[in-house]
């Protein structure tokens, strides 16, 4: 399951937002935001896919290989979804407000300088870059967050270093007794 049938309609949309704020999406800027875009909607939804989409890694930076050959000669004329799904919709605009102001050269950084895209280049020019190695390079880790048990729980330690799982308090609510 995709957020959208094509990845045209993604293609599409940035071009469109791109035509609306009077600015010219180079196609290689195209193809890092579609790339930012699949690995963040894979960390934000749990690794499910934005779009039916392959990335493989150039020596400028990740590619759609399907969107390089349809775009090669501008703008193809094929049929997109005129309307995104909202949460889609939604998405897409965040990115855009993220990355959607960057030039391609400042893109082609943020893609290439990661592990996902460094790893795929090693192994040899056009190799596949995994979804799971675009989640686990673009999810963010921040030192002050908790590791979880196996219910869920958050772990956190004491003053001592002592492990302690904790849960929500629940007002009302009557706790386990201590044993």
């Amino acid at each position: 399951m995709f957020g959208v049938n094509s990845t045209f309609d993604v293609a599409f949309w940035f071009s469109d937002q791109a035509l609306n704020e009077n600015e010219y999406l180079q196609p290689q800027k195209l193809h890092r935001l579609l790339y930012l875009s699949q690995a963040h909607y894979a960390v934000a939804y749990k690794g499910a896919k934005l779009m039916p989409a392959v990335f493989v890694a150039d020596e400028l930076g990740p590619v759609e290989p399907t969107m390089y050959q349809a775009f090669s000669n501008g703008r193809p004329d094929v049929q997109v979804e005129l309307f995104l799904p909202n949460e889609v919709e939604l998405f897409l605009n965040s990115i855009w407000r993220r990355y959607g102001h960057l030039d391609a050269n400042r893109l082609n950084k943020i893609t290439s300088d990661n592990n996902a895209f460094m790893i795929a280049l090693r192994k040899g020019k056009r190799v596949e870059i995994p979804l799971e190695a675009m989640m686990a390079a673009f999810k963010k880790k921040s030192k002050n967050e908790p590791a979880t048990d196996s219910r869920g729980g958050k772990i956190l330690v004491t003053q001592h270093g002592a492990p302690v799982s904790v849960k929500a308090w629940v007002p009302g609510a009557k706790s386990a007794p201590s044993e």
